[in-house]
């Protein structure tokens, strides 16, 4: 087997690859254009594109396909092949540098949240260049952006490189205020831990919820869950082993840097976590990640669920996104430093972070919303649907001194004056990590934890980014026309401290008492995603993201009917889905069960008069009273699904699936899963949750 160091990379157009294959003037032009943006003019763009197909064709490529991320929140990608026909009935393999830049794909049945009209079927996709090329299954897949024929962003990439860009521009403002005259550039990095379930395939084959919906729509909680703690960190079972082995060396190979893996809290969860890159490299190797993890499974007899919450009672899966902004330079901008100035340039940034999370905390909320995570937020397994932050004790008592003016560290300190009399190093925080916390500091980063398992991070990055760029772009505004800088940046850091405290807190997010401490706060506590989504068109929000054009505001309303629709689309599939089960397979397993009792009661009877039946009789008796309640739960969900056909408006149509359509399912289920308890398993028509959970030996 090849070693690590020689398989990783080896299936990506890198950096290596390029200076290797590319003339000395071209490579430095593509460098050009990944670090600083430029434009690569077209005759450089041939020598790429045939030198970038001379290198795939040798690996074993015999196509091509511009890789992009539309917002169905997975990848799309349409192949074609380098042949081309030539005289005498022979082809020769071509690649042009038009082909490399851009690509023109159906854009007529993706969603575009009405920026499309369905005849429209012109889109574009233009080469990222920022992000490698890579090779997967013999295809030659170039990441590219995707838009409208009129520029309208129908992807999920291209406000992530518009939001990169904004955070660039403002953090370059401040950066050079501190003097920085090295630093050319700033960029934002991202590490997410992805978390999963593997289950048996076989299993899984037989849960019609599983297969249409990614989750259970029903299941009795087994007798052993997750209340002994035994999984965590627990050995890695064999099978197991193989399949994050194979995945590991996929991964190497698409230059995706995983690092660590482990079992997670509930029985068949798993996390697998990268070293952080640059965040659009990232967005587009977690994608990569969650495709290959079902594609590996597959191949050892299991299958990966990406869903937020596949199981009830057990915890759901979601996905920690680790961010940061880091200099050209290596440094990063969120590490307290060794002197004055550098701690005080920590906290100017710091504090950015911490007005952006407040101002914007109804965007990162809907930047995670969807119908699986909805499940999750707010459980004991995930933080509470509040935003808040965790700063630790050290941390918080700085801002505290500052935005006092008192001595920080004992009476005899001197008071602190930012820029001049900040402590020389930080001491070390000696905090505990707040798991509650949505969105925790950790030393060096930012830790999101509200982001559900199947979400692109593209969205939350998006917003994370944008509302840093708007609160650096107030603060360079300020400083730029200061007089006296190190009073006016002292000044501007104990008033953003004072104005949004609110939104640090460091206690236990799971605790009753903090949704009454929020809610006196001012906080936003959004429980679902059709509480959330409204807020998408609020005057401060349409105006952030037009302001660093990241949004257009056709944009911005074509995404906020994108997630009501598929909200609604979500829930629909599962009501449906619902009503197969019961009426296709439950209710006549249940009353095939229901007639053997009543069979056996008769022929004991038969035998002797004296024979006691009661448990046969007494059975029958429990099982016939909830199969009544099942039709009469399973009647009203069909005609609470019927009558929402009649609704026109988004929202209307989805606080209508939440607060009658979900009802409705939520009811039936608590009948459903009460009679599997009562049903013998040789007549129960799915596998039980503990046979999904327990499947992989």
């Amino acid at each position: 087997m090849n070693s690590v160091t020689e398989i990783f990379g080896s299936m990506v157009f890198n950096d290596s690859v390029m200076r290797s294959r590319l003339p000395k003037d071209v490579f430095k032009q593509v460098q050009r254009s990944i670090k600083d943006g430029r434009r690569l003019d077209s005759a450089a763009a041939v020598v790429v594109a045939n030198a970038m197909k001379d290198w795939a064709i040798e690996k074993g490529a015999t196509h091509f396909t511009h890789w992009f991320q539309p917002m169905t929140g997975i990848t799309a990608e349409k192949h074609d092949s380098f042949i081309s026909p030539v005289d005498g009935g022979k082809v020769i393999m071509e690649f042009s540098g038009k082909e490399l830049i851009q690509g023109e794909p159906d854009a007529s049945s993706f969603p575009s949240g009405g920026l499309r009209a369905t005849f429209e079927a012109r889109g574009y996709t233009a080469w990222d260049p920022t992000s490698y090329a890579f090779i997967k299954d013999g295809v030659l897949c170039i990441p590219t952006a995707f838009c409208s024929y009129t520029g309208e962003a129908l992807d999920k990439k291209t406000p992530l490189l518009r939001s990169m860009e904004a955070i660039n521009r403002q953090g370059m403002r401040v950066i050079k205020l501190f003097g920085n005259d090295d630093v050319t550039s700033i960029k934002t990095t991202v590490g997410p831990e992805q978390e999963y379930f593997l289950i048996d395939r076989e299993v899984y084959e037989k849960r019609k919820d599983l297969i249409y919906t990614g989750r259970t729509l029903f299941g009795a909680k087994p007798p052993k869950g997750q209340e002994l703690e035994d999984h965590y960190f627990g050995a890695i079972k064999s099978r197991v082993a193989s399949f994050m082995k194979e995945l590991n060396e996929e991964l190497w190979k698409l230059g995706i840097m995983a690092k660590t893996e482990h079992n997670e809290v509930a029985p068949a969860q798993h996390e697998l976590a990268p070293i952080f890159t640059t965040t659009n490299i990232a967005a587009d190797h977690n994608q990569l990640t969650m495709e290959l993890m079902q594609k590996v499974a597959k191949k050892h007899g299991m299958v990966c669920l990406l869903h937020e919450k596949p199981f009830a009672g057990v915890n759901g899966s979601g996905k920690h996104n680790n961010w940061s902004i880091v200099t050209n330079t290596g440094v990063n901008l969120l590490e307290p430093g060794e002197t004055p100035y550098e701690n005080a340039q920590f906290l100017l940034f710091l504090c950015a972070v911490i007005q952006a999370v407040d101002d914007y905390q109804d965007m990162l909320r809907i930047a995670v919303a969807s119908a699986g995570n909805d499940h999750r937020l707010g459980a004991n397994e995930a933080p509470p649907a509040i935003v808040s932050m965790f700063l630790g004790d050290e941390l918080q008592n700085i801002l505290s001194a500052i935005e006092n003016d008192e001595p920080y560290g004992g009476k005899e300190q001197e008071l602190i004056k930012v820029g001049v009399h900040v402590l020389p190093k930080f001491p070390r925080d000696t905090t505990d990590r707040n798991r509650t916390s949505p969105f925790a500091f950790t030393g060096n980063k930012f830790e999101f934890r509200m982001l559900g398992s199947a979400h692109s991070i593209s969205g939350t990055n998006v917003v994370l980014n944008t509302a840093v760029a708007e609160s650096l772009r107030q603060y360079a505004d300020i400083l730029e026309n200061a007089d006296d800088f190190e009073t006016a940046l002292h000044d501007l850091i104990k008033r953003v401290i004072k104005e949004h405290k609110r939104i640090i807190f460091n206690g236990n997010g799971y605790d009753d008492a903090w949704i009454a401490e929020a809610e006196k706060r001012g906080l936003l506590n959004l429980k679902s995603t059709p509480d959330c989504v409204p807020y998408y068109l609020a005057p401060k929000n349409v105006e952030l993201f037009t302001r660093h054009k990241v949004y257009s505001y056709s944009e911005i309303h074509a995404r906020y009917e994108i997630k009501l629709e598929n909200y609604c689309k979500v829930l629909h599939i599962e009501a449906l889905t619902m009503l197969d089960m019961v009426w296709k397979d439950i209710l006549p397993a249940v009353s095939a069960y229901s007639k053997s009792l009543t069979d056996t009661a008769l022929a004991k009877k038969a035998l002797s008069a004296e024979i006691d039946c009661g448990f046969e009789t007494d059975l029958a008796a429990k099982i016939s009273a909830l199969t009544a309640s099942a039709v009469e739960k399973t009647k009203a969900l069909e005609e609470a699904v019927m009558e929402g056909k009649n609704i026109g408006d988004s929202l209307e149509f989805a606080r209508y699936y939440r607060d009658v359509v979900f009802a409705a399912m939520n009811e039936l289920r608590i009948v459903v899963d009460e009679l599997e308890t009562h049903t013998s398993s040789k007549f129960w028509p799915y596998p039980s949750y503990g046979d999904l959970l327990f499947s992989v030996k």
